[in-house]
């Protein structure tokens, strides 16, 4: 479990507040707007108004103890600028900071971010892949070259096992797991048979993943 300190709470910061909630930390709310803090109280351990361009205010709480602080702020760049900046020289450990331009994050990382997230593009590449291949049902970007896949089984695999296929020779992909029957088996070698109502999970590179999954 971890403290987090969380500031704006307009759509993205209640949902990030609303599934740090699920994970069981502990989190303080911060915006500026009184109806944004009540609508979040419910999943949130304390929630304040206040206006975090403040350094007075923001010193008030203590931002060296929080284990990371989110700065959520979407629609007032200058607002989420200061902030990160005030944060880090208040002495905050770690400090996540939200961007909505590619410039925003050249700034949030110069001025005292550790991390940026970049919730629009992120979730538009996303969707460019989730929907451009019939088997993909998720994928996780672990860099700028390498993935996790959530795929279902291609057609032309189904009725076949991992050694016929050949697939790390073939496109350097890696199967980590495979469900079937609604079961995850890691136990994956060359005599595993594919069903068509498998799904599985495949480790590589963008370019090699994009070449076998035709994306």
């Amino acid at each position: 479990m971890k403290s987090v300190l969380l500031i704006g709470l307009g759509r993205f910061g209640k949902h990030v507040a609303m599934h740090l909630n699920e994970l069981r930390h502990q989190v303080m709310a911060i915006d500026c707007k009184e109806e944004r803090v009540e609508a979040i109280l419910p999943f949130v351990t304390s929630a304040q108004i206040g206006d975090s361009t403040n350094e007075e205010f923001l010193s008030s709480l203590g931002v060296r103890n929080f284990d990371v602080c989110i700065v959520a702020i979407g629609n007032d760049f200058q607002s989420s600028l200061e902030t990160t900046s005030l944060l880090k020289e208040l002495g905050a450990k770690r400090v996540i900071s939200r961007a909505a331009r590619n410039v925003q994050e050249k700034f949030l990382l110069r001025n005292g971010a550790d991390e940026v997230v970049y919730p629009e593009k992120q979730l538009a590449k996303w969707t460019a892949i989730r929907y451009t291949s019939e088997y993909i049902l998720d994928y996780i970007e672990l860099d700028s070259d390498y993935a996790v896949f959530e795929m279902k089984v291609p057609k032309e695999w189904a009725g076949r096992a991992v050694g016929q296929l050949n697939i790390r020779t073939q496109y350097g992909i890696n199967i980590m797991s495979v469900k079937h029957g609604g079961k995850m088996e890691l136990a994956v070698n060359a005599g595993t048979v594919f069903t068509g109502e498998d799904t599985l999970m495949v480790f590589g590179k963008y370019k090699d993943l994009q070449k076998c999954l035709h994306i």
